[in-house]
């Protein structure tokens, strides 16, 4: 009878807890194992699993090893064959940890494929925080459903330089909208149950000589600029893990620079997750350690030897490194894995829906995508036109950029074989053609020429109502372009065409502003970046005009490398593609040049004037603005504004509030502070409010470690881009400050409106 009363009461008791959503195995677990009990902080189960941990498995944590096979690395068991593996602590309920590069999609395993989004830049010239978010998503559900819970993305290092190799995994060169496109990624990367990374901090502005490069700039520029571009992507995606970078910062290694990892990111952002090390950019045990790094990458493989494994016990036992700071680093990661979801939502294999999620990356690209030329309104086609669709390898697909984030679809790389072989190789082209999608909706005839041809492809062009030239540029991480100009003669191939037919559309693939000697000579040009998985379709669609092309350019694009504040970038090049190095990298370079005005602050500063300005796009439609008031509401600086489309086509705008600080110095040189995304119906208006950045609204005073907002009249302006405006005026602030650790808290996102 005892023992039925015990089984009845046991089996009440598992009816409750089922009841309350809480397995009897759960229960169990939470008792023997409290760490694993979801209703506790992340703070409170990351002690309370740090406590349960011995020294093995804390070294275990702080060293990921290579997940894959390259570089002769024999992949331990269990690895997903991608960028990092920890193994199970299967005595704590603790999964594998499982990396996946990177920020564009799930680079590895490259033979299964995955959905490729747009480059950053595409993201970022949207000017919307939703759309990143979206694609954040995307991306790390496929992750998640690949067995992956740490993504290594979140890129938001400022593009200082059209030519850097790695500009498409970045978000442009302004603080604020690289800042919040990049933090809205990561949180819906995160929204997946995974840790993402931002990277590369800080100051990874060039490839070229990269792990030895030294980036000199003042502290108070950095905080103003890159900096300040981490800290509000940090603030508005909260992500698990930073990812320290190769270079050097004032001479000092970014993975042992006390100042940038502990008293910059720990101390004054009060950052609570960990520091993980890019793969082979650790160079000490106790200094690294003790400057804030907390998990070694890849050691093994890509660092001279394993720092965080015998030489960094050795510095413990020696009292060179304490106790407590090992706890740190462990309790850190610990956090990130609670934090994030990956312990309670373990990433497992699930089928992944690539058709939906190539929607997702189709409607990036079409609000990415930014129409730089449109003379007598060539743009839309008619679909009765006639068209020569020529180079590119229009017919099989769009081109990727390469390195760690390349992404290759499910169906494989459409156009195989393409130099270079070996790293940052392959060449990858997503399967999504343009001349299909375009043969998709021309009713006139459409003919397709390679473009190796020359004559050739202008004599098609002459017996078509129109051209569409696809010119591309290929860039990935590890080199810098040495210029600017389009590889493989294609310069040529768009004047010829140009020159048998006026009527000539150029269609740009690239990591970034490429000199266009040819632009006055062709109808229009639409700048697509690298355009993702479903690039094709997306392209013809604002060829056609179902989409309307409202991307802005998040970078300056500048006439030619002479207007840039470094017109070489010594060493750049990559002989393998026929860009051969000229000269010897440099060990140095110099932001103190241009400091925190990267990009239109830099052009306004110097006066000159680029080809393109930040922040602009043409659409199938225009926009006026009107009754511009900026004024102060409860300490804020607020503009109200009206948004009329005067055009004959629904369309979408990207209004920009820019402001000037009083004074001289850098404040003299106006800064984005705000924008709206907004569409609109033909003859349609709306009423609009833009709350300035607080942020924007102040400079660092390094010599008292405060943020200071000089008293004084501050200039607002209504632009169309970051040199054509439509409505100013001015608000008078008093002198505020803030301590270093406790700057103004930002507005919660720019002004968003609808959107199709």
């Amino acid at each position: 009878m005892t023992v039925h009363k015990t089984s009845t009461a046991f089996f009440i008791s598992m009816a409750m807890l089922a009841c309350f959503g809480v397995s009897a195995a759960g229960a169990a677990s939470n008792m023997t194992r409290p760490w694993l009990n979801p209703k506790l902080s992340p703070d409170q189960r990351a002690t309370l699993a740090l406590k349960a941990m011995t020294q093995d498995e804390k070294f275990q944590l702080i060293s990921i090893q290579f997940g894959d096979t390259e570089n002769g690395h024999t992949m331990s068991p269990g690895a997903l064959g991608s960028a990092g593996y920890g193994p199970a602590i299967q005595r704590l309920g603790l999964p594998a940890i499982q990396e996946s590069d990177a920020g564009l999609g799930v680079a590895k395993p490259l033979k299964l494929g995955a959905t490729a989004l747009p480059s950053g830049l595409a993201t970022a010239a949207s000017f919307d925080p939703a759309l990143a978010y979206a694609g954040g998503a995307m991306i790390g559900g496929e992750a998640h459903r690949r067995g992956f819970n740490v993504m290594l993305a979140g890129g938001v290092d400022l593009v200082r330089d059209p030519r850097n190799g790695r500009n498409f995994e970045y978000a442009g060169e302004d603080p604020l909208l690289a800042g919040l496109i990049v933090g809205n990624a990561i949180a819906g990367i995160q929204s997946q149950h995974l840790v993402s990374t931002i990277k590369h901090f800080a100051l990874n502005s060039l490839e070229t000589a990269r792990t030895t490069l030294s980036a000199d700039i003042a502290p108070a520029a950095a905080r103003e600029s890159d900096l300040l571009a981490f800290e509000i992507a940090i603030d508005t995606g909260h992500p698990g893990a930073v990812m320290c970078s190769y270079n050097r910062l004032n001479s000092v290694y970014t993975c042992e620079n006390d100042w940038l990892l502990n008293t910059v990111l720990k101390h004054d952002w009060h950052y609570p997750g960990f520091v993980m090390s890019d793969w082979g950019a650790v160079h000490s045990a106790a200094k690294s350690a003790l400057a804030g790094l907390d998990q070694e990458s890849a050691g093994e493989t890509f660092d001279k030897e394993v720092y965080f494994d015998q030489p960094l016990r050795a510095a413990v036992a020696a009292g060179q490194v304490p106790q407590a700071r090992i706890d740190d680093m462990v309790r850190r990661i610990l956090r990130s894995l609670f934090a994030d979801g990956v312990i309670d939502h373990p990433a497992q294999q699930a089928p992944i829906d690539f058709a939906a999620d190539r929607k997702v990356a189709q409607r990036a690209e079409e609000a990415g995508a930014v129409l730089l030329r449109n003379k007598d309104a060539l743009l839309p086609l008619s679909a009765a036109q006639s068209v020569a669709v020529i180079g590119g390898h229009a017919d099989k697909g769009v081109l990727t950029g390469g390195g760690s984030s390349a992404v290759q679809s499910p169906e494989g790389n459409a156009v195989p074989g393409l130099p270079p072989a070996a790293w940052p190789g392959p060449r990858i082209y997503q399967p999504s053609a343009p001349l299909a999608a375009i043969m998709q909706r021309a009713h006139g005839k459409v003919s397709y020429a390679d473009g190796k041809d020359v004559a050739a492809a202008a004599r098609l062009a002459a017996h078509s109502t129109v051209a569409v030239v696809f010119v591309e540029q290929w860039a990935a991480e590890s080199f810098d372009l040495p210029h600017m100009t389009l590889p493989d003669d294609q310069d040529a191939l768009v004047a010829a065409v140009a020159r048998a037919n006026p009527h000539t559309i150029v269609v740009l693939e690239n990591n970034g502003p490429v000199a266009m000697p040819w632009l006055d000579q062709v109808g229009a040009v639409l700048e697509a970046w690298y355009p993702g998985a479903a690039g094709g379709e997306a392209i013809a669609r604002l060829l056609y005009g179902e989409a309307d092309p409202a991307g802005r350019l998040p970078v300056s694009w500048p006439r030619n490398e002479a207007q840039l504040p470094r017109p070489q970038i010594p060493g750049a090049g990559l002989a393998s593609i026929g860009l051969p190095p000229q000269g010897q990298p440099a060990e140095h370079v110099d932001y103190n040049i241009e400091g925190a005005d990267v990009g239109y602050r830099w052009y306004q500063r110097k006066g000159i004037e680029p080809l393109f300005p930040f922040g602009y796009g043409l659409g199938y439609t225009h926009f006026a603005y009107s009754n511009f008031k900026p004024s102060l509401d409860h300490g804020r600086v607020v503009a109200t504004f009206t948004v009329t489309n005067r055009g004959p086509r629904k369309g979408i705008d990207v209004p920009q509030l820019y402001a000037t600080l009083p004074g001289s110095g850098s404040g003299s040189v106006r800064r984005l502070a705000g924008w709206c995304r907004v569409s609109l119906k033909p003859g349609q208006s709306a009423h609009l409010e833009v709350v300035a950045d607080p942020r924007l609204l102040t400079n660092f005073d390094d010599a008292h470690q405060r943020w200071l907002r000089p008293a004084g009249s501050y200039l607002l302006q209504l632009g169309h881009s970051a040199t054509a405006f439509q409505g100013q005026g001015a608000v008078t602030l008093a002198q505020a400050e803030w301590p270093s650790d406790a700057p103004p808290v930002g507005a919660s996102q720019p002004c968003l409106a609808s959107r199709d």
